[in-house]
Protein backbone atom coordinates (compact mmCIF):
# COMPACT_ATOMS: atom_id res chain seq x y z
CA UNK A 1 0.00 0.00 0.00
CA UNK A 2 0.99 3.51 -0.87
CA UNK A 3 2.86 5.12 1.65
CA UNK A 4 -0.18 8.15 3.63
CA UNK A 5 1.75 9.34 6.52
CA UNK A 6 2.53 12.76 6.56
CA UNK A 7 5.85 14.18 5.09
CA UNK A 8 8.67 15.25 7.96
CA UNK A 9 8.00 19.07 9.04
CA UNK A 10 11.93 19.77 8.25
CA UNK A 11 11.64 18.15 4.64
CA UNK A 12 8.19 19.02 3.43
CA UNK A 13 9.73 22.55 1.70
CA UNK A 14 13.06 20.94 -0.22
CA UNK A 15 12.53 20.72 -3.73
CA UNK A 16 12.13 17.37 -5.89
CA UNK A 17 15.57 18.21 -6.99
CA UNK A 18 16.92 18.19 -3.75
CA UNK A 19 15.03 15.22 -1.96
CA UNK A 20 16.26 13.04 -5.04
CA UNK A 21 19.63 13.85 -4.43
CA UNK A 22 19.10 12.77 -0.75
CA UNK A 23 17.11 9.80 -1.36
CA UNK A 24 19.77 8.43 -3.63
CA UNK A 25 22.36 8.74 -1.06
CA UNK A 26 20.35 6.46 1.09
CA UNK A 27 17.97 9.38 2.39
CA UNK A 28 14.66 7.39 3.05
CA UNK A 29 13.07 10.21 4.88
CA UNK A 30 13.99 12.41 1.36
CA UNK A 31 12.22 9.38 -0.53
CA UNK A 32 9.75 9.17 1.95
CA UNK A 33 8.47 12.89 0.98
CA UNK A 34 8.81 11.93 -2.92
CA UNK A 35 6.39 8.88 -2.59
CA UNK A 36 4.07 10.99 -0.78
CA UNK A 37 3.91 14.12 -2.67
CA UNK A 38 3.93 12.03 -6.00
CA UNK A 39 1.59 8.66 -5.19
CA UNK A 40 -1.88 9.77 -5.26
CA UNK A 41 -0.93 11.72 -8.95
CA UNK A 42 0.36 8.19 -9.50
CA UNK A 43 -2.10 5.81 -8.81
CA UNK A 44 -4.91 7.77 -10.58
CA UNK A 45 -2.88 7.86 -13.33
CA UNK A 46 -2.26 3.80 -12.91
CA UNK A 47 -5.61 3.60 -12.31
CA UNK A 48 -6.44 5.11 -15.67
CA UNK A 49 -4.59 2.98 -17.40
CA UNK A 50 -5.38 -0.21 -15.69
CA UNK A 51 -8.64 -0.05 -14.57
CA UNK A 52 -8.46 -1.83 -12.12
CA UNK A 53 -7.46 -0.04 -8.37
CA UNK A 54 -5.73 -3.17 -6.32
CA UNK A 55 -3.25 -3.71 -10.18
CA UNK A 56 -2.84 0.12 -9.85
CA UNK A 57 -1.86 0.54 -6.63
CA UNK A 58 0.76 -2.65 -7.00
CA UNK A 59 2.13 -0.85 -10.11
CA UNK A 60 2.55 2.59 -8.63
CA UNK A 61 4.53 0.62 -5.36
CA UNK A 62 6.59 -1.10 -8.34
CA UNK A 63 7.63 1.73 -9.71
CA UNK A 64 8.26 3.44 -6.47
CA UNK A 65 10.23 0.34 -5.57
CA UNK A 66 12.58 0.68 -9.13
CA UNK A 67 12.84 4.60 -8.41
CA UNK A 68 14.90 3.77 -5.23
CA UNK A 69 16.60 1.62 -6.97
CA UNK A 70 17.57 3.51 -10.10
CA UNK A 71 18.16 6.55 -8.25
CA UNK A 72 22.18 6.76 -8.37
CA UNK A 73 21.27 6.75 -12.39
CA UNK A 74 18.86 9.33 -12.07
CA UNK A 75 20.48 12.40 -13.98
CA UNK A 76 17.77 15.40 -13.31
CA UNK A 77 17.33 15.76 -17.27
CA UNK A 78 13.65 15.76 -16.32
CA UNK A 79 11.88 16.63 -13.15
CA UNK A 80 11.75 13.95 -10.99
CA UNK A 81 7.90 13.80 -10.97
CA UNK A 82 8.22 13.68 -15.24
CA UNK A 83 10.65 10.65 -14.61
CA UNK A 84 8.30 8.97 -12.04
CA UNK A 85 5.39 8.90 -14.70
CA UNK A 86 7.78 7.43 -17.45
CA UNK A 87 8.04 5.14 -14.51
CA UNK A 88 5.22 4.32 -13.82
CA UNK A 89 3.50 4.33 -17.47
CA UNK A 90 6.22 1.79 -18.49
CA UNK A 91 5.45 -0.30 -15.55
CA UNK A 92 1.17 -0.10 -16.34
CA UNK A 93 1.98 -1.02 -19.70
CA UNK A 94 4.11 -3.87 -18.90
CA UNK A 95 1.08 -5.24 -16.57
CA UNK A 96 -1.40 -4.37 -20.05
CA UNK A 97 0.74 -6.02 -22.05
CA UNK A 98 1.24 -9.53 -19.91
CA UNK A 99 -2.69 -9.56 -19.63
CA UNK A 100 -5.16 -7.32 -20.97
CA UNK A 101 -8.01 -5.95 -18.20
CA UNK A 102 -11.09 -4.22 -18.66
CA UNK A 103 -11.70 -0.75 -17.53
CA UNK A 104 -13.77 -0.46 -14.70
CA UNK A 105 -16.25 2.41 -14.61
CA UNK A 106 -14.38 3.74 -11.44
CA UNK A 107 -11.27 4.17 -13.41
CA UNK A 108 -12.94 7.43 -15.08
CA UNK A 109 -13.82 10.23 -12.98
CA UNK A 110 -17.10 11.04 -13.07
CA UNK A 111 -17.84 15.08 -13.54
CA UNK A 112 -19.82 17.07 -11.30
CA UNK A 113 -23.40 16.36 -12.10
CA UNK A 114 -26.85 18.33 -10.99
CA UNK A 115 -28.12 15.87 -8.50
CA UNK A 116 -30.20 12.89 -10.18
CA UNK A 117 -31.92 11.12 -6.80
CA UNK A 118 -35.74 11.13 -8.05
CA UNK A 119 -34.91 11.30 -12.12
CA UNK A 120 -34.16 7.38 -12.68
CA UNK A 121 -34.48 7.98 -16.29
CA UNK A 122 -31.69 10.83 -16.35
CA UNK A 123 -29.30 8.78 -13.77
CA UNK A 124 -29.59 5.46 -15.80
CA UNK A 125 -28.90 7.64 -19.07
CA UNK A 126 -25.59 9.31 -16.98
CA UNK A 127 -24.50 5.46 -16.17
CA UNK A 128 -25.04 4.40 -19.51
CA UNK A 129 -22.65 7.30 -21.07
CA UNK A 130 -20.23 6.68 -18.72
CA UNK A 131 -19.87 2.82 -19.41
CA UNK A 132 -19.81 4.20 -23.41
CA UNK A 133 -16.86 6.68 -22.40
CA UNK A 134 -15.26 3.73 -20.53
CA UNK A 135 -15.58 1.20 -23.44
CA UNK A 136 -14.06 3.52 -25.74
CA UNK A 137 -11.41 4.56 -23.62
CA UNK A 138 -10.54 1.06 -23.60
CA UNK A 139 -10.69 0.38 -27.40
CA UNK A 140 -8.04 2.89 -27.84
CA UNK A 141 -4.51 2.08 -28.67
CA UNK A 142 -1.88 1.74 -25.87
CA UNK A 143 -0.17 5.16 -26.70
CA UNK A 144 -3.26 6.98 -27.45
CA UNK A 145 -4.69 6.18 -24.66
CA UNK A 146 -1.65 6.88 -22.23
CA UNK A 147 -1.37 10.25 -24.02
CA UNK A 148 -5.11 10.87 -23.70
CA UNK A 149 -4.59 10.30 -19.69
CA UNK A 150 -1.45 12.30 -19.37
CA UNK A 151 -2.77 15.10 -21.02
CA UNK A 152 -6.90 15.13 -20.17
CA UNK A 153 -6.34 13.37 -16.44
CA UNK A 154 -3.23 14.23 -15.33
CA UNK A 155 -2.93 17.62 -17.45
CA UNK A 156 0.33 17.44 -18.35
CA UNK A 157 2.00 19.66 -21.53
CA UNK A 158 2.45 18.17 -24.51
CA UNK A 159 6.60 18.30 -23.57
CA UNK A 160 6.10 16.70 -20.47
CA UNK A 161 3.79 13.67 -22.22
CA UNK A 162 6.80 13.55 -25.08
CA UNK A 163 9.38 13.05 -22.25
CA UNK A 164 7.16 10.12 -20.27
CA UNK A 165 6.00 8.62 -23.54
CA UNK A 166 9.85 8.65 -25.13
CA UNK A 167 8.41 10.38 -28.35
CA UNK A 168 8.56 13.67 -29.96
CA UNK A 169 6.03 16.12 -29.60
CA UNK A 170 4.31 15.56 -32.88
CA UNK A 171 3.93 11.96 -31.75
CA UNK A 172 1.66 12.63 -28.32
CA UNK A 173 0.16 15.78 -30.80
CA UNK A 174 -1.04 12.90 -33.80
CA UNK A 175 -1.96 10.39 -30.98
CA UNK A 176 -4.13 12.92 -29.07
CA UNK A 177 -5.81 13.78 -32.07
CA UNK A 178 -6.57 10.18 -32.79
CA UNK A 179 -7.77 9.42 -29.67
CA UNK A 180 -10.21 12.57 -29.26
CA UNK A 181 -11.46 11.68 -32.62
CA UNK A 182 -12.07 8.32 -31.47
CA UNK A 183 -13.99 9.39 -28.39
CA UNK A 184 -15.65 11.77 -29.55
CA UNK A 185 -16.91 9.18 -32.76
CA UNK A 186 -17.65 6.88 -29.93
CA UNK A 187 -19.84 9.59 -27.86
CA UNK A 188 -21.50 11.14 -30.65
CA UNK A 189 -24.70 9.27 -29.65
CA UNK A 190 -24.63 10.54 -26.29
CA UNK A 191 -24.70 14.31 -27.24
Amino acid sequence: MIERTAAPPRERSLSDGLLAVRAAEGDEDAFRVLVHRHGRPLLTLAVCILGNPQDAEEAVQDAFVSAWRRLPEYRHAAEFGTWMYRITVNRCLTVRRRRPLALSLDAVAEPAAADTWGEPALSAEQDAALAALSRALGELQAGQRVCWILREVQGLSYKEIAHVTRTSEQTVRGRLFRARRCLQEAMDPWR
